[in-house]
């Protein structure tokens, strides 16, 4: 039963109905043990922060910054401000200084919660150059706040201006009053092309997207979900929000890095995730079955393969799958795949939503074949998520992004291009007039600058528009597809396509280095430095053996005709990457000019 009320009472209502039942489950920050919140205690530390917020003077509207990993507190602070109509607006745990100075001035933010050491200390060096910034909030209680710093307090003290509840009837009015026209929050884009901006979200578009949600995604009061994604996300918020209305147990992931430990130490039904988290299980996957011998081998690629008949050739299609085939794959499903899954931390696995970049055709069929509901959806920021999506049980087809979600209206344009109109859809841009105006038709349409097409209800998806390539020969290229299918080889960490304006396809590509030196120590390739890996010509020929095999199914004029291997990862120190990890291709193309002109020297 979802309970989906405006976000003001949202939490207040979904505990009235399950009371001491288990709500929250989590770390404290650099702790080790895992503690719990009951719906009861949940909805109480809300209030508390509501109360607290209106002791600090906030104002109906008024704009609240979080600069924060996932944590419970980033919770308590987002509902304890929708509690009395105020607009929280996430910053990236990540983010650089320029960039929070940047949204904290755009938005005039007054109050900021921060996370650990690192967002405080950037939010301390900024503080001269924000006009409006008052009040920095800190969640770990392990920052060591600066000398004479009067805007710091911890978020222990925080509550305390909140204790006992003493504004509770201002705020039960406040929430009477609420309207579904108002701002919940202002999502800063991660700014691939250019500056961020920040993406308008209204409580109307968030209820909206959480009705149509429930009709078509089965989270439950029985899940228990893993928040794996950061809550900046609107990807991971909207999922987390779903979930509540759902009275399903979250369970908050701080630490992106420890998501495998997590999911072994926690058992999770369903966790949303990027693409890039399945091909890294694929990738280990296949490592172990490369290492393993000759019988185990051969064991687990026939399991495989049972596997991608029974759940892809059939299921998949809404055919049954004939009874011989149904009873060996159950035979392995409880035999090999289930230890997969156990080794995983998925023994209870339901389902597991993923979107947010093209998800690899061979890795969908390896995450459905070993018994992994993997259900693939499609969204923007400025659709609130949720614009299609796979629906759990019905058929699919491999390489779409699902069947539209009820009240999105989809038009593909003249040019290809994907348009929106719907419930669920941005009014704009905060502070940008010109930008919003450019983002609609004239009938009212938004422009996503994703080109696709519609196939028998479903959605699929090509390329970026302002992403297609075209070389000196007049070809266009699809870098993201090209970088899709070498992301799955368990030696590319990250790769960038270089094409555009160029007469052959070329690459720059970060190895994982650890396999890398692993592969140089067991066939005698002596080396020094990571500098020394990447320049070595016996490396570069294996690297592009396995990269042919990798595109045999493009076009010659997209194959990749040379590449270069960097001894150093791409980084959001040196503007690379984004908050998101999506590469930043106009800053890669200036930073690696050398590298690139290189490859295209006769």
């Amino acid at each position: 039963m979802q309970i989906n009320s405006h976000l003001s009472r949202l939490v207040h209502d979904v505990a009235a109905h399950y009371g001491d039942r288990e709500a929250l489950i989590y770390k404290n920050f650099g702790g080790t043990e895992w503690e719990s919140y009951s719906w009861n205690q949940f909805s109480q530390t809300v209030k508390i922060v509501s109360n607290a917020l209106l002791n600090l003077g906030v104002k109906v509207q008024e704009n609240i910054g979080v600069f924060s990993q996932n944590s419970v507190q980033y919770l308590f602070s987002d509902f304890g401000a929708w509690g009395i109509r105020a607009v929280t607006i996430p910053f990236y745990a990540t983010s650089s200084e320029q960039q929070i100075q940047f949204m904290l001035n755009d938005a005039k933010i007054r109050i900021l919660f921060v996370g650990e050491q690192e967002q405080y200390d950037k939010a301390r060096r900024v503080l001269g150059t924000c006009r409006t910034l008052e009040r920095i909030v800190i969640y770990d209680s392990n920052v060591r706040i600066a000398d004479g710093d009067n805007t710091a307090m911890y978020f222990s003290d925080f509550l305390e201006l909140g204790k006992g509840l003493p504004r509770q009837s201002e705020i039960e009015t406040l929430q009477q009053e609420a309207s579904f026209d108002e701002i919940a929050n202002i999502l800063y884009t991660s700014g691939t092309t250019g500056d961020s901006k920040g993406v308008i979200l209204t409580m109307g578009q968030y209820h909206a997207a959480l009705e149509a949600n429930n009709k078509c995604v089965p989270v439950g009061e029985n899940d228990r979900v893993l928040n794996f994604l950061p809550f900046t996300h609107i990807f991971e918020k909207g999922w987390k929000l779903l979930c509540i209305t759902e009275g399903a147990r979250l369970i908050v992931n701080t630490y992106p890095q420890q998501v495998q430990q997590t999911m072994k130490e926690t058992h999770p039904t369903c966790m949303s995730s990027v693409p890039r988290f399945w091909e890294k299980v694929y990738m280990g996957v296949q490592e172990k079955i490369d290492s393993s011998g000759p019988v185990q081998r051969k064991i687990f690629t026939h399991a495989l393969n049972v596997g991608r008949r029974h759940n892809i050739d059939y299921l998949s299609k809404g055919k049954r799958p004939p009874m011989a085939l149904h009873m060996e794959y159950e035979l392995l499903n409880k035999t090999v795949f289930s230890l997969v899954r156990k080794e995983l931390g998925l023994e209870n696995a339901h389902f597991f939503p993923t979107a947010g970049a093209t998800v690899n055709p061979y890795v969908e069929e390896f995450v459905h074949s070993i018994g992994i509901n993997m259900v693939v959806g499609y969204g923007l920021t400025e659709s609130l998520a949720t614009v299609s999506c796979n629906h759990l049980g019905d058929p699919f087809t491999v390489g779409s992004v699902g069947i539209p979600i009820e009240g999105i209206s989809i038009r593909i344009s003249e040019e290809g291009e994907v348009l929106l109109k719907g419930p669920t859809i941005t009014r704009g841009y905060y502070n940008r007039d010109d930008l919003t105006k450019a983002a609609f038709t004239d009938d009212g349409y938004f422009r996503t600058g994703d080109s696709g097409y519609l196939k028998n209800g479903e959605l699929f998806l090509k390329e970026r528009i302002k992403d297609l390539f075209k070389t000196s020969n007049g070809k266009y290229i699809a870098p993201q597809m090209i970088e899709s299918k070498l992301l799955v080889d368990k030696y590319i960490d990250q790769v960038c396509i270089i094409a555009d304006q160029r007469k052959f396809v070329s690459a720059l590509i970060i190895p994982v280095y650890s396999l890398l030196e692993e592969y140089a120590r067991e066939h005698e390739i002596a080396f020094n430095s990571r500098e020394d890996l990447c320049k070595n010509e016996r490396i570069h020929q294996m690297m592009m053996e396995r990269i042919e095999t990798l595109q045999q199914q493009l076009a010659h004029y997209e194959q990749i005709k040379r590449f270069t291997l960097l001894p150093h990862a791409f980084s959001m120190e040196r503007g690379e990457l984004t908050n998101t990890l999506k590469i930043k291709r106009r800053v890669l193309n200036e930073n690696y000019k050398k590298e690139i002109d290189q490859m295209y020297q006769e």
